[in-house]
């Protein structure tokens, strides 16, 4: 069916209107960066030159890291941008529809709309521009769309993942390890975001790679993008992303985050959120209890606590948190309380109710 949901003004997380956050709950960035190798890295980069057009050196390295031929690397200016620039080549190419998940990134779906395309949530049989992410935002639920990837058979022109938050799963079974897994499906698109991980979310830098059949198609993405789409911060900080130390520390950072998780989980929980369960991410999703969700985080935010709102991924009443240290989230505890008073405001049972959901 066609999606209602998605406005044409995408809703973020992060700062705002009312500055920076002091706790910042509502973006998935690596709450233990930013790392620091990469962080010096950018910080040392030379912006009095231009970086190769060509991103000859950059793109060689990239395709090492993921045993690729170069030629399949699409440099990008931001995970936003390749979403907008490929929904535009697929569109040139013949393609009416996009499928997103049920749930997901507002831009998927706002790139089909302004370029006309109709959008269809979690219909897997429609041929066209396909979306899946691993894990899922905002639930960091593993995407059904992948099964049917691996096995080829998604008939599809188009077919997408979004691996921005791949290093940052908390699962055992999927923990990075400090290279890509092979566990991604090769026969599609793959759409890298490192500064999420590298807890670097300012520095706007992406690639992509492209199928192993899809080099024309890569040609042709690269084509449609402006001269120099990633700047000299932003190659700084790819080519950090590679380096062996970098990813140890992200490998660190997991198990730290990973603590952290439990707690701010229990943390919910005490606090009578209905939990979303399942996530093997960095963050996950809450039904606060309260009746007036909408006034409870306008009224967190001169408390220094920011949450997403969960209403634009079609989970009104819901909260997405990115996980943070125990120091967050004790503010966001006593912020919590604070805004609601010694008793609160208990969800109706017709909402929804306390156990996990």
């Amino acid at each position: 069916m066609t999606s209602p949901r998605c406005s044409s003004a995408p809703v973020h997380g992060g700062p705002d209107a009312a500055g920076v956050p002091l706790f910042d709950f509502s973006t998935n960035s690596n709450a233990c960066g930013p790392c620091p190798e990469a962080l010096h890295a950018v910080q040392a980069a030379d912006a009095t030159r231009y970086p190769d057009p060509a991103y000859t050196a950059l793109r060689e390295a990239l395709g090492a890291f993921h045993d690729v031929d170069p030629g399949r690397i699409v440099l990008a200016a931001s995970a936003s941008e390749f979403i907008h620039r490929i929904t535009a080549l697929a569109a040139q190419q013949g393609s009416v529809k996009v499928v997103v998940p049920p749930h997901s990134y507002g831009d998927y779906a706002q790139a089909a709309q302004v370029r006309g395309l109709e959008v269809l949530r979690g219909d897997r049989s429609a041929a066209g521009l396909q979306w899946a992410c691993e894990p899922s935002s905002p639930l960091g639920l593993t995407d059904p769309a992948l099964h049917a990837w691996r096995q080829g058979d998604a008939d599809a022109a188009w077919r997408v993942l979004d691996c921005a938050y791949v290093p940052l799963r908390l699962d055992p079974e999927g923990t990075w390890t400090g290279a890509p897994s092979r566990r991604t499906p090769s026969a599609c698109w793959q759409l890298w975001t490192p500064n999420k991980a590298l807890g670097l979310t300012g520095v706007r830098a992406a690639y992509a790679i492209a199928p192993s059949d899809c080099e024309e198609q890569a040609r042709a993405l690269t084509a449609l993008a402006p001269s120099w789409p990633v700047g000299a911060h932003g190659v700084a900080l790819l080519q950090a992303w590679m380096q062996a130390s970098v990813q140890q520390w992200l490998v660190h950072s997991l198990r730290t985050l990973s603590g952290w998780k439990a707690r701010q989980l229990a943390l919910c929980t005490d606090l009578g959120w209905a939990m979303h369960a399942g996530s093997l991410a960095n963050y996950f999703c809450a039904q606060p209890a309260t009746t007036t969700l909408q006034s409870d985080l306008v009224a967190l935010r001169p408390r220094g606590i920011k949450l997403r709102d969960a209403t634009s991924f079609g989970l009104p009443g819901t909260v997405r948190l990115g996980v943070l240290a125990p120091a967050a989230q004790d503010a966001l505890r006593a912020a919590w309380q604070a805004v609601l008073g010694p008793a609160g405001r208990t969800i109706p049972h017709s909402i929804g109710s306390r156990e996990t959901l």
